[in-house]
């Protein structure tokens, strides 16, 4: 397409019209221009394309897809390589069902545990979310299917998700809730990007100019399109101006009378209106639907999502090596609790999909080589004990030399839309699990959840297995783990408190309806627990093998760039097994507030039983940074560091300290900053080009110093002795605008 010509061609009712969504799931279409219409849908973990035979809300009449597992499983893989393969699948049956874009991933960070959509998002920590999230990303997009990276930004709760504001200090919007979003948009390209329904700090996200225009755009070099999450948009115009692109799924007509109105009142400046319209029309034209409906290998699909549940799955815990429970060993198994016949595999909203072939733990375990009773113990759909139920089945667990219960929150518990209340289990699998464990010393849990779960039992079970929402694998992926087909390799991507009090954000979380306060700042997560030494269920980046790794041999080759860190990893177990090293940063050079220590590059390894593999990880200059309010930039300040290499944030094997020298770290740009100063570096001077001069020289600008050139196009107010002794604000006097130095200053400290 040649945009540049199709924007001269439209008419104004033609370029609102492409600005809102044509219905619930298709952009607008321009016959007369050829400017076809795009097809979206929810995919964050498998297709949820609507059924064109089904109403616009009934999220449950989808077409038959692949169901992967929910992100919360995915990212306790911390396997980016996986990742990128689980992108690929989708891009693929996206492709054959002529989808354009895939809605998703979701990357917000799980900042409560009570987080209603905590299962369709990655980590608690923004390193994990975003690496994974790139991976996912690159993924999708190498099939010819765009995404739409979600939900942008600082979206942590779901109870009045529309309205609240999310009110936190720059330090903790920068480190912490854009910091994901900006990895991808920088590693990845995303087609789109999704703007939330919330507010941040007073200002509602689809139309918050810093976020969408200075932000994303000017900073980060987003150049795709900015949609709305569904319903976000409160002023069609005003969001226009602040930088969104498309409002999803539209109003109808309604939303193309009030774009024209607005440009022909002069609310609305045209050329803005075409901002928008061109970035709609380059994401028309890269990403096409396929010609016509293809198909895809559901069985090998069905597989790979066997295979991403086995590489996720975390053995939490495993007192005495209860696990695995291997079919020659096993003796007499007893398997209980409704959600081994009736699973949880998937998330409620957005992300349900109607599945492939669901395989239940019931009907996997004849596959699995275990012989085993079966007894419900209780309801799913209730909260109340069963007794006839419950002594049934503690009659059995007597007997039995392993007893292996399936427990978990009920779909109604866990959803898009609201938040949770407790991380306690229902009551009737709370006091069977106990009574279980009281009865037979050899019993282990098996999870199906989306988020953290408080486990006062705990002291009292053999082993614990967190499996999520696995996906319609499972059934097989769960005896793959328990009887040792699998040697699992999770680890978690978040918390586990002892209890919801714990949390630092617990007095608060949800309480004002107008306001969600985040007063804990940056100290989240593991942060948090971390610094103030608190006693965690089980901590960030936790998860155990059937085998063991050592950590040797630390070395450290630093410069003022940053520094590269080797070691090995020993298998000094019987089993092949998958270890997954996780770096960590403490920094005792600043004296702005810094949590104890932080995530800062992780990989994911397999090493065979007596053999070791090297292992080399790279830090740059921006893992030792920190936000500095003050000066508006990433700030890295010379002094000591510590490096710590650990399978947890608890659990560190390798430490050292290092002393980083960053004295070539430049002063930052200010008003004050003179232009001797400014030619005198490269890269700043480059940037003045950009953003100065470049865009004063596309206009009437006759006597501006600067758009004056020499006969080799040079700036001559740039070789002159009395310009360069001023000082920035002074240049407004000159004739160039204060909008175009206030960008110049802040492009410049975010590129240094």
């Amino acid at each position: 397409m040649d945009i540049e010509r199709t924007l001269a061609a439209l008419t104004l009712p033609e370029k609102a019209a492409l600005l809102s969504g044509k219905n619930n799931w298709y952009t607008a279409a321009i016959n007369r221009l050829d400017i076809p219409a795009l097809m979206m849908t929810d995919g964050p973990s498998g297709l949820r394309k609507q059924d064109s035979s089904a109403g616009a809300n009934d999220i449950n009449a989808a077409v038959t897809a692949i169901t992967y597992p929910a992100a919360a499983l995915n990212a306790s893989t911390w396997n980016q390589p996986l990742l990128r393969q689980l992108g690929e699948h989708l891009g693929e049956e996206a492709r054959a069902e002529q989808v354009s874009l895939l809605l998703g991933p979701g990357v917000n960070l799980k900042r409560s545990p009570l987080g209603g959509r905590n299962f369709e998002y990655f980590s608690e920590d923004p390193l994990v979310a975003g690496k994974l999230g790139s991976a996912y990303v690159q993924g999708v997009q190498s099939k010819h299917v765009g995404v739409s990276v979600k939900h942008f930004a600082a979206n942590n709760r779901e109870n009045q998700r529309f309205t609240a504001s999310s009110d936190m200090s720059q330090r903790t919007l920068r480190e912490l809730y854009l910091r994901t979003f900006e990895i991808i948009i920088k590693a990845a390209l995303p087609a789109t990007v999704m703007t939330s329904y919330n507010k941040i700090n007073g200002t509602l996200n689809s139309q918050n100019q810093r976020l969408l225009r200075r932000i994303l755009r000017d900073e980060w070099g987003f150049h795709g399109a900015v949609m709305s999450d569904w319903g976000a948009v409160a002023d069609h115009p005003a969001a226009l101006r602040a930088g969104l692109d498309l409002e999803m799924p539209g109003k109808g007509q309604a939303s193309v009378d009030e774009i024209i109105h607005a440009v022909e009142t002069g609310e609305l400046d045209e050329g803005t209106l075409n901002k928008s319209v061109r970035h709609l029309l380059h994401v028309v034209d890269n990403w096409l639907p396929a010609p016509k409906p293809g198909k895809y290998d559901h069985v090998a699909h069905h597989q790979f999502a066997r295979k991403l549940a086995d590489d996720g799955i975390v053995l939490l815990k495993n007192h005495q090596q209860e696990l695995p429970l291997t079919p020659d060993h096993a003796g007499k198994v007893v398997v209980i609790g409704e959600l081994a016949d009736h699973p949880r595999y998937q998330g409620a909203g957005s992300s349900h999909v109607n599945p492939s072939d669901l395989v239940t733990p019931l009907a996997a375990l004849k596959k699995s080589g275990l012989s085993a009773d079966y007894y419900p113990g209780y309801r799913i759909d209730q909260s109340e004990t069963d007794d006839s139920l419950v002594q049934t089945a503690l009659k059995a667990a007597k007997t039995a030399d392993h007893v292996i219960i399936f427990a978990g929150y009920p779909a109604s518990a866990e959803s898009e839309g609201f938040d949770k209340s407790s991380l306690m289990l229902p009551e009737n699998q709370t006091d069977l699990i106990g009574s279980l464990s009281k009865v037979n010393a050899h019993t282990t849990v098996v999870l199906q959840n989306g988020s953290a779960v408080e486990m006062p039992w705990i002291q009292n079970i053999a082993a614990v297995v967190e499996t999520y929402l696995a996906g319609e694998a499972v059934g097989e992926a769960t005896w793959d783990v328990i009887t040792g087909a699998v040697n699992p390799s999770g680890h978690l991507a978040e918390t586990f408190p002892l209890k919801l009090t714990d949390t630092p954000m617990s007095p608060t979380f949800g309480q004002d309806p107008h306001h969600e306060y985040y007063s804990e700042g940056i100290f989240m997560g593991y942060r948090y627990y971390d610094t103030h030494e608190m006693h965690v269920l089980f901590p960030f980046g936790h998860g155990l093998s059937y085998t063991s790794f050592e950590y040797t041999n630390l070395a450290i080759d630093q410069n003022e760039r940053g520094a590269t860190v080797t070691f090995d990893v020993t298998n000094t177990g019987d089993y092949a097994g998958q270890a997954v090293p996780q770096l960590y940063v403490a920094n005792h050079a600043s004296h702005a507030p810094m949590p104890t220590k932080e995530l800062r590059a992780f990989t994911k390894i397999m090493v065979e039983p007596g053999k070791t593999e090297p292992v080399t990880l790279k830090l740059e200059r921006r893992d030792f940074s920190w936000w500095c309010e003050r000066n508006h930039r990433w700030q890295a300040d010379s002094g000591d560091y510590e490096i710590m290499i650990g399978e947890s944030s608890r659990d560190m094997r390798l430490q050292t300290k290092l002393t980083m020298d960053f004295k070539n770290s430049p002063a930052p740009v200010t008003s004050e900053t003179y232009l001797s100063t400014i030619i005198q570096d490269p890269e700043l001077l480059k940037i003045f080009k950009e953003t100065i001069i470049a865009p004063q020289a596309n206009g009437d600008n006759s006597g501006n110093p600067f758009v004056d050139t020499d006969e080799n196009g040079e700036s001559l107010a740039l070789q002159d002795r009395m310009f360069l002794n001023m000082p920035l604000r002074a240049v407004i006097a000159l004739g160039t605008p204060a909008k175009l130095i206030n960008n110049f200053i802040f492009v410049a400290n975010q590129r240094r």
